[in-house]
């Protein structure tokens, strides 16, 4: 169970004390998160249950989180269904729980889709999602830096080329290059507030239409595109890194029928394809080599296999993605 913090119902107990959303009865930790503690909380309100979802957040500092509530807040006002922060009787969104930034979340009651089962229609609903989530981002007031973004990669590139096989060193620092080449092209790509973090885990369907989007907590300040490359190199892959492209065209269609690409992105998009598949080879490195991140000492981690990425990056390189739908 991912549960990093566990909680007491006595300390549930005294921070709903802070609400008007009703009287606790029951609350269970939920599985498979990997960066924070989740847990379901059925509260009781004139007769009728209802669930929510509390957070602690094990890796971001308290003064790091009014990024994520004002920006929840600001897409939740504007139809893009995210989770929020729910404000308590005298306005507070933000709390603390064994010393950690928390706070309470209507619940979804979704389901995920499989990798297996992600079809056409499924890529469809979550392209034009992501760009009504970009859009709708585009006047938010508040900026981020990418906690694994640019510097990072550079960084950690080289701190764990000695680990690597040499072939495989040569293929992070190629790919880091490759991306500052692309920032140093005259041309600029429209940037905004991206999710970061877009996999298929983190949507929620009914009937396969799209319920929530999930996880926002990975989101920054960057090219659109990029968060556009992250989901493509998901839901249009299989577990061999293969793309299916016409997964990949109902992807990109259905996102540029809500915001059209430029000339610039479609120049762009191979490149963005293959820093987005890099990255997350990277992050998963990490860990898969046995440095530990600070927040996590002494704690279980549930490691993913960065191989899948690698493939990915591979196929990438060998066959470069054709952005559908340009203007």
């Amino acid at each position: 169970m991912a549960v990093y913090t566990p909680i007491t119902r006595p300390q549930l107990e005294a921070l709903l004390d802070d609400y008007a959303i009703g009287q606790l009865v029951d609350f269970t930790g939920i599985e498979g998160g990997i960066e924070n503690s989740n847990f379901f909380v059925t509260l009781e309100q004139d007769g009728q249950s209802i669930d929510y979802v509390l957070t602690l957040f094990e890796e971001l500092s308290y003064e790091e989180m009014p990024f994520f509530v004002e920006l929840g807040q600001w897409l939740q006002a504007r139809q893009v269904p995210v989770p929020y922060a729910i404000k308590d009787r005298n306005g507070i969104a933000l709390k603390q729980l064994c010393g950690k930034p928390a706070f309470f979340q209507p619940r979804f009651h979704g389901h995920h889709v499989s990798r297996d089962a992600i079809s056409p229609e499924h890529c469809a609903e979550i392209g034009a999602a992501l760009a009504r989530f970009h859009l709708a981002g585009e006047e938010f007031y508040l900026r981020r830096q990418a906690q694994r973004g640019v510097f990072w990669w550079r960084r950690e590139s080289q701190a764990i080329r000695h680990l690597l096989k040499p072939e495989d060193a040569e293929l992070l620092q190629q790919e880091v290059a490759l991306f500052d080449e692309l920032r140093d092209k005259p041309f600029g790509l429209p940037l905004g507030t991206i999710h970061g973090d877009l996999f298929h885990d983190n949507a929620l369907f009914v009937d396969n239409r799209l319920e929530a989007i999930l996880d926002i907590y990975n989101a920054a300040t960057a090219f659109l595109l990029f968060d556009l490359a992250i989901v493509a190199n998901d839901w249009c892959t299989d577990d061999q890194g293969r793309i299916d492209p016409t997964r990949e065209q109902a992807l990109t269609r259905a996102y540029a029928s809500v915001r059209a690409f430029s000339d610039e992105e479609a120049a762009a998009w191979p490149t963005l394809t293959r820093t987005a598949a890099m990255r997350f080879w990277l992050s998963r490195l990490i860990p898969w080599l046995g440095i530990e991140q600070a927040s996590r000492q002494g704690a279980e981690m549930r490691l993913k296999d960065p191989d899948e990425f690698r493939r990915i990056l591979l196929q990438r390189i060998e066959q470069p993605a054709n952005l559908t739908g340009t203007s």
